[in-house]
């Protein structure tokens, strides 16, 4: 199991998910996927608009998405290959963690292919 999951950093790399990937919409997030062939690795990004809040709302809901998904795949084991995409929205801050972990394994069944 990895520790530490790859990231999209690039612009270019969450244009291109948005394009090509599958959206899995959440009450507490915003999902995009893409399979990718092969044992890989998952490579995931994290954005949150600023319609949400200021820089510092925007940061604490991005690092609770990041955390949400790093505990859902620690709680998972090891997930498919794949890029995904976070999408923090309002209420993501508010939403209690437990529900959070939920969407975010929403998003990862998403990734294996099982649908929405």
């Amino acid at each position: 199991m990895m520790e530490r999951l790859d990231r999209l950093k690039k612009r270019s790399q969450f244009l291109y998910l948005a394009r090509k990937g599958q959206k899995v919409v959440s009450p507490g997030l915003i999902g995009q996927v893409l399979p990718r062939e092969g044992d890989v690795g998952v490579r995931a990004g994290f954005t949150v608009t600023k319609k949400v809040g200021n820089s510092v709302v925007r940061n604490r809901t991005r690092r609770r998405l990041r955390e949400a998904l790093r505990v859902s795949v620690k709680e998972e084991g090891c997930p498919p290959s794949g890029d995904l995409v976070l999408i923090g929205r309002a209420a993501t801050r508010q939403r209690p963690f437990s529900l959070l972990k939920k969407d975010v394994r929403k998003v990862l069944r998403a990734l294996e292919g099982e649908g929405r």
